[in-house]
């Protein structure tokens, strides 16, 4: 498998036709994913060369459906990945657990006792264990949702980030030591923030 060009392929799509609105699901959140993932393998002691292969083919595809759709895009990921990565040498088998990967990452999270799963699904929601970037990084979130109408207010997102928040767990060892407790601070922020505004978190 060429994992090079197909890399290059994908990136070369989304740099050119992901939509600006999307403020979170942009390029630079797939990179970010790419590089969390790359980190949890090498801490979770991923060795075969070609897992590692599959888990970065995956990082990079799982949020391609972006291109064309919004909801159920891991299933247009799992699409696309279907339709190009043949033409890159991917067998059958390779390219259906990249999508299982792919599909773990699907809220709520759901990677079973997949040990790649499990980093995929954690390397994507890396930021909210990140003191220096959980705020920014949740705004373009907020952003996004609102210019879709998914989302009413404030109010509304503060409520919707300590339910997520409260019921969200890591799933490797790594991510739970490194991550967990920055969480747990920026849910505590989530909620003075919601007190700030008149509402009690529930």
């Amino acid at each position: 498998m060429d994992c090079l060009r197909a890399e290059t392929y994908v990136l070369n799509q989304l740099r050119r036709n992901l939509s600006p609105s999307l403020l979170y699901h942009g390029l630079h959140h797939t990179l970010d994913v790419v590089l969390q993932a790359r980190a949890l393998a090498r801490a979770e002691e991923i060795t075969d060369t070609e897992e590692l292969a599959l888990l970065r083919t995956a990082a990079y595809y799982h949020d391609a459906g972006f291109l064309t759709t919004y909801q159920g895009h891991e299933e247009a990921s799992c699409a696309l990945a279907r339709q190009v990565l043949p033409g890159f040498g991917y067998t059958a088998p390779q390219i259906e657990l990249i999508c299982q990967l792919i599909m773990a990452t699907q809220m709520p999270q759901c990677p079973g006792n997949s040990h790649l799963a499990r980093i995929l699904c954690d390397a994507d929601l890396d930021y909210l264990g990140r003191p220096a970037d959980f705020w920014p990084v949740s705004q373009t979130l907020f952003g996004e949702l609102a210019a879709r109408g998914l989302i009413a207010d404030e109010t509304a997102w503060l409520e919707l980030q300590v339910q997520f928040l409260s019921t969200h767990h890591y799933w490797t060892p790594t991510a739970t030591a490194r991550r967990e407790a920055a969480k747990q601070e920026r849910l505590a922020e989530v909620k003075e923030r919601l007190e700030s505004l008149g509402n009690s978190p529930t």
